[in-house]
């Protein structure tokens, strides 16, 4: 049985900085914030990529959640530096409770965590694991989380402060989508997030953007959308994480009929029970957090050797980067024509129809930069009236940013287009 990891807090100097390649020097503000980024909890955020499988499209998209997360609060503590100096009063503990929340927004992440999501940690998401996590270092911090727990979850009163954390113009997609085209080359998605930032302001309670940001707010929007389809919606990271998927479902249906599969223990853990939220108790709770990318690469070169024809060939297409072709259509595909194909590789392969299903396979995918559902970004005007963004611009192209794209695809073995 494995123990649950001992933390003991350090005595040394915590006044520390990061040199991060994007905005330079980031400081940790005070010794509660070192605490909790020294825990192993947050340590292991260094061994999650923050864009799963992309580096088998872009080899420089290496940076994990943990570069992400920091990203994120040196973010934060540039707006809260910008509303107070436009007179918005936040307290110590406000602030405190907004860094602790965007610091630790990610932390329920698994190893690639959407395939994760789809196959060992079935329905539940990472953003309720951070909040499981964020409890039990409240409970390991004797309550000095309580405050951020409270914004997080939208309890708080100053309704600005969740925004900051999470709406379409919150610190996390500001970093992410600056850090990821940063890593991957992908040019497109860089955004000016100083300028965003200074431009931010509060109206009755509600976050808003000033009149003149609104060209930084539609660059932002546009960046957003091309970064989903260079790279985040990229046809081979999307193959890739629905290949991982795939495997990791068969590792857990061959290993709940008893057969063993050489892998880490916290892994053997996963696949061999059913964990749903309510079951995701403190104990539960450590062995996810000894979960990581490389139980996952781990157990995958391990695997290519296993005798199970579908685990171990799906195994060797990402470890070898020897993926399954993906077809994107603007059209609907209809089961019956993937029918022929499955056919045939069945018949080469000594496989069911049914198990087919783990290398051809076909789905959707979606992509909106900016949601007219959701809570909008407001823009200050300068008579003082507050406008939606998409009603403020006078840029046709964000009408159509707000349409939701949908696209098909269609998976097979590359094998199969010969003949």
């Amino acid at each position: 049985m494995l123990t649950k990891t001992a933390f003991i807090v350090s005595e040394i100097n915590k006044l520390k900085i990061f040199n991060d390649p994007i905005y330079g020097f980031i400081t940790i503000p005070n010794a509660l914030i070192y605490d909790l980024i020294q825990h192993p909890y947050f340590q292991r955020l260094r061994r999650i990529s923050q864009m799963g499988l992309s580096y088998l499209v872009y080899p420089g998209a290496n940076h994990t959640r943990f570069h992400h997360a920091l990203g994120c609060m040196h973010l934060m503590q540039k707006a809260v530096e910008v509303l107070r100096f436009k007179g918005l009063s936040i307290s110590t503990e406000e602030e405190n409770a907004l860094y602790i929340a965007i610091l630790l927004h990610d932390i329920g992440h698994g190893p690639f965590s959407h395939a994760m999501e789809k196959s060992i940690v079935e329905d539940v998401h990472h953003e309720a694991i951070s909040l499981l996590f964020m409890n039990q270092l409240n409970v390991e911090f004797k309550g000095q989380l309580s405050l951020a727990i409270q914004v997080f979850k939208g309890e708080y009163h100053r309704k600005f402060m969740l925004q900051l954390i999470s709406s379409q113009l919150d610190m996390d997609r500001m970093d992410y989508l600056k850090r990821d085209s940063f890593y991957s080359g992908v040019a497109e998605g860089n955004v000016n997030s100083e300028r965003l930032i200074q431009m931010m302001n509060v109206v009755d309670d509600v976050l808003v953007i000033e009149e003149k940001g609104i060209y930084s707010v539609e660059k932002f929007l546009m960046s957003r959308r091309l970064m989903y389809w260079q790279a985040y919606l990229h046809k081979t990271s999307l193959v890739a994480e629905l290949i991982l998927t795939k495997v990791l479902k068969r590792a857990k249906e061959l290993t709940l009929k008893g057969i063993h599969l050489p892998c880490s223990e916290p892994l053997q853990f996963f696949m061999q029970n059913k964990i749903t939220l309510d079951l995701f108790d403190a104990e539960k709770l450590d062995l996810f957090s000894q979960l990581d990318d490389f139980d996952i690469i781990s157990a995958l070169k391990s695997w290519q050797k296993q005798e199970d024809f579908i685990l171990s060939s799906l195994s060797k297409m990402i470890v070898n980067r020897d993926l399954l072709k993906i077809k994107l259509t603007s059209e609907k595909v209809a089961l019956e024509e993937l029918l022929p194909l499955k056919e045939r590789f069945a018949s080469e392969n000594n496989i069911t129809l049914s198990e087919t299903n783990y290398f051809i396979f076909k789905g959707k995918i979606k992509n909106q930069a900016y949601s007219k559902e959701a809570e909008p970004i407001r823009i200050l005007m300068k008579d003082k009236t507050i406008e939606d963004v998409v009603e403020a611009s006078d840029q046709l192209n964000l009408k159509s940013l707000s349409k939701l794209v949908t696209k098909y695809y269609i998976c097979f073995p590359k094998q199969l287009l010969l003949n």
